[in-house]
């Protein structure tokens, strides 16, 4: 029936193009009606495989639409196919980098290790060599230490024997001196004559020995010094009363240098070369502007602003290019503090007038307005001198200069003082003073033979102090102990190390007043 009906509708549609045809060709067939229904059965035929062949043709689009849709539907299973592969692909690829990094952080891990446990292995070795070097040194620098010791030992007590005669001869010189003047006296009825002496006594019956505490060789230094320093001064006189000018004036710029000294490297060069000009001025001669740079140096460490170890620089400096300045500094040093010699002188009624005069002549306190200092100011000022000489005897090295007046001076200074000097305020306020500044660069020179002094200091110097149950003397005995047991000696003390400042140039010239200035001291 389907058939039947598009046959016919195409039969309609055939007529229709014939009929146009016709029109368009002009030809005149006449009133020629076709109707559909006078085709003949040919015309049906043509249909139905018209018919067909559109049905074919559709069936082929379809046909071909569903292979379309079924390659697609295959590329995108493909694709996502190659997709997930390729992304399997990166994630496989990112674990093998993450497996390579670990296994190179591995690798270089092992590597670091084995390194340092090489380096740990050769350390170790250089170690255990050097500890054995040590060893081996320190052996040897002991057994030096021990036969040193053994030496001195002897020394000292030979040293020791001297001053036994020595006092004993001086006491039956007293004695036979006390008898001659009591014998005198008794002639002329009873007149009195004092014959005191600086050392000893001359009409009593103590001993110089039970008077003046000191080692032999530290007296001897002494009385040497101060004779040099008393001819400079007799000197100084004469080129003074013989000149017409005014020498004095030429003294105050050296005051105002020493105190402008601070604990600045720069500094201290600069005054020292300031302080050779002022030597070398040739309108004054040379003895006494020295003379007065030692008794200002030395006076100058009783001011609070006094830089100790800037100023024992300084000195050394100056010591280096006029060597005899070192010996007229030590005797002003002397002269204001006996202990820097070190040296006590004890009182005794038989060989003074009065406690007065014993403070005054023998001990160097000063008087002002008829008034003799406080024994606690006096005490200011010993520890003020000990400090600058303890400062000064510490002093090794200055610009390559070597100190003539180094450590193993104050290495028989501690010797001495702990073998003459009694246990007193006077002298544990001068060993403090010395220890705080000098006992870092004895210690780091001496090692265990320092800390064997100090053990004497602890065990025979403190407990005899102590023995004197006075309530003054326990601020110092307090500050040396702390010093010994909390070893203070082992840590720098303040100031020792001058602060650095770059050289100018416009002041690099003055360092040629240090080469080529060699003065020379005769008699």
């Amino acid at each position: 029936m389907i058939y039947v009906s598009v046959s016919v509708i195409m039969l309609r549609m055939v007529s229709k193009m014939c009929l146009r045809e016709n029109e368009d060709s002009g030809q005149e067939f006449g009133a020629l009606d076709v109707q559909p229904y006078l085709m003949d059965e040919v015309g049906l035929v043509e249909a139905a495989l018209f018919e067909l062949f559109d049905q074919h043709q559709l069936e082929l689009k379809v046909e071909i639409r569903r292979q379309i849709s079924a390659l697609e539907m295959e590329l995108m299973r493909k694709y996502q196919k190659d997709a997930s592969a390729f992304a399997r692909i990166d994630k496989y690829s990112e674990a093998r980098r993450d497996t390579d990094w670990k296994l190179d952080t591995l690798y270089q891990r092992n590597i670091a290790e084995a390194l340092d446990d090489h380096l740990t292995s050769i350390q170790r070795d250089h170690e255990i060599k050097s500890q054995m070097e040590e060893r081996r040194i320190r052996i040897d620098l002991e057994e030096a230490k021990r036969k040193e010791k053994a030496v001195q030992e002897e020394r000292l007590r030979q040293e020791r024997a001297r001053e036994e005669a020595h006092a004993k001869r001086r006491a039956e010189e007293a004695r036979i001196a006390a008898l001659e003047a009591e014998k005198k006296e008794k002639e002329e009825a009873g007149k009195i004559e004092d014959s005191r002496t600086v050392i000893s006594p001359v009409q009593t019956n103590a001993t110089a020995g039970d008077i003046v505490r000191a080692s032999a060789s530290a007296l001897s230094l002494e009385q040497a010094r101060l004779q040099k320093l008393r001819e400079l001064e007799n000197q100084n006189q004469s080129l003074m009363s013989m000149s017409n000018m005014n020498l004095d004036k030429h003294t105050p710029p050296i005051g105002r240098l020493i105190r402008q000294i601070r604990g600045i490297e720069e500094n201290v060069r600069t005054k020292a070369s300031e302080l050779l000009k002022i030597f070398k001025n040739p309108e004054c001669p040379e003895s006494i502007t020295v003379a007065a740079f030692a008794k200002k140096v030395v006076e100058h460490c009783e001011n609070p602003d006094n830089a100790a170890f800037a100023s024992a620089q300084v000195i050394v400096l100056i010591s280096s290019q006029v060597p005899y300045a070192m010996d007229l500094i030590l005797a002003d040093f002397h002269k204001a503090c006996i202990y820097t010699v070190p040296k006590h002188i004890a009182y005794s009624k038989a060989a003074f007038s009065s406690k007065e005069a014993y403070y005054k002549e023998q001990l160097g306190f000063k008087e002002d307005g008829g008034q003799l200092e406080s024994v606690k100011d006096y005490l200011r000022r010993m520890e003020a001198y000990m400090r600058l000489y303890g400062a000064l005897v510490q002093t090794e090295t200055v610009r390559g200069i070597e100190n003539s007046h180094g450590p193993a001076a104050g290495w028989l200074w501690l010797a001495r003082f702990l073998n003459a000097l009694p246990a007193n305020a006077f002298t544990a306020v001068a060993l403090n003073a010395f220890l705080q500044p000098a006992g870092f660069v004895l210690y780091r020179k001496y090692k265990s033979q320092f800390r064997k002094l100090l053990h004497m200091v602890s065990s025979h110097f403190l407990n005899a102090l102590k023995t004197r149950d006075d309530p003054d003397l326990r601020l110092i005995i307090m500050e040396i102990e702390s010093y010994i047991q909390d070893r203070r000696y082992l840590q720098e003390p303040e100031g020792r190390r001058m602060e650095g400042k770059p050289l100018l140039s416009s002041q690099i010239a003055s360092e040629q007043d240090y080469n080529g200035y060699n003065y020379y001291y005769s008699r």
